[in-house]
């Protein structure tokens, strides 16, 4: 069947069957992603980046004058859900998220778009971009252009740029020892997308994944604000594991985690019951599992595939000083987020291992 077939159209063109992985699951594990970063130029120095190669954060931030930096970021994967609209809206509030992650405001943002178009129509495509639009607007933000390629498998994202006073970037490496963090929405996305891919995830559990995912993290351009937000990040393809020892190791510090103080998606136990845990979680673990350690009656099993479980467009990690963490909770509770005022883990001193979990 060809894609000038009438029988294919952008109702009955299922994405996830056109990718190998989904979402923030894509993403080239840790281990691999060092090895493929190790480089033996030395680059000139250019102290008006104020954030760039020499770390892992979410995006690069340069100095443009009169105390402002400009954020440049990128992302893109394949799909994670089967709705070419709801595809291009979560891969955009993904993008978006990196310039809210620093603590800044989004500018505007172009395409990244790859497309078998010898397998889906082209109609297929105007959808993917047509929800990109969508988010974008919410975000205030144009979508100002974009480049595409015929690929093997259907791929979209966006480039964005923002801006943030110097004074309010915030990264992912400048915790301090004491912080509390904070998480601003549950995990277990990558596990729920992998019972969408297997066709048993139910019709209610899909729709509360897609309007996660698709949430915009404005939360952390008003987080910037605040003094004792010592570092922030967003949590997506690495886990929260993965994402929180690169801000505790990045900190020269270690961190605890309380897991019944987590939150997770609704539904999550009956699809780990069914061990729909998709192919990142292994390579995750692999990646990172031995800087972490698990406390007593906690299982290496259940905290490799709960805290390892790649997350797409997840929420904001925030490690908060204890005298601000007063204005970090007024301010979820003002924007209805009451179930993440609770802290989730604590940085603690470097010890042997990167991330306790208790």
């Amino acid at each position: 069947m060809t894609p000038d077939s009438p029988l294919i159209t952008h109702h009955s063109v299922k994405l996830t069957q056109f990718s190998h992985g989904a979402g923030c699951g894509c993403k080239i594990a840790p281990k691999v992603l060092d090895e493929i970063l190790k480089s033996n130029i030395a680059w000139p120095d250019n102290d008006k980046l104020l954030v760039g190669n020499h770390s892992r954060d979410d995006a690069a931030a340069y100095d443009i004058g009169n105390g402002m930096a400009i954020i440049s970021t990128t992302d893109f994967f394949m799909p994670i859900v089967n709705d070419a609209f709801d595809f291009g809206r979560i891969a955009a509030a993904n993008s978006i998220s990196d310039v809210y992650a620093m603590g800044g405001k989004p500018l505007m943002a172009i395409a990244v778009l790859g497309w078998p178009i010898d397998k889906i129509p082209a109609d297929v495509a105007q959808r993917v971009i047509e929800g990109g639009r969508t988010i974008c607007a919410e975000a205030g933000i144009p979508l100002a252009g974009g480049h595409s390629i015929d690929s093997p498998e259907p791929i979209f994202g966006l480039a964005v740029t923002g801006i943030v006073p110097i004074e309010n970037l915030k990264q992912n490496n400048t915790a301090q020892l004491g912080d509390q963090l904070f998480l601003t929405k549950p995990l277990g996305v990558g596990i729920l997308s992998t019972a969408q891919k297997r066709g048993f995830l139910k019709e209610e559990h899909l729709a509360a994944m897609i309007k996660q995912m698709t949430t915009l993290n404005k939360l952390g351009e008003e987080l910037g604000k605040i003094k004792g937000v010592h570092a922030m990040t967003d949590v997506t393809g690495f886990g929260l594991l993965g994402h929180l020892i690169e801000m505790a190791e990045g900190s020269g510090l270690s961190a605890e985690v309380y897991l019944d103080k987590l939150p997770f998606v609704e539904g999550l136990q009956e699809y780990v019951e069914l061990k729909t845990f998709p192919g990142a979680i292994p390579r995750n673990w692999a990646s990172y599992g031995h800087k972490v350690a698990c406390g007593e009656n906690k299982s290496e099993a259940e905290v490799k595939n709960l805290l390892a479980d790649p997350q797409t467009n997840g929420g904001l990690l925030i490690s908060v000083s204890k005298e601000s963490i007063p204005q970090v909770q007024e301010l979820l509770h003002k924007h209805n987020m009451n179930t993440f005022a609770t802290p989730i883990a604590q940085i603690v001193e470097k010890g042997e291992k990167v991330v306790v979990v208790r």
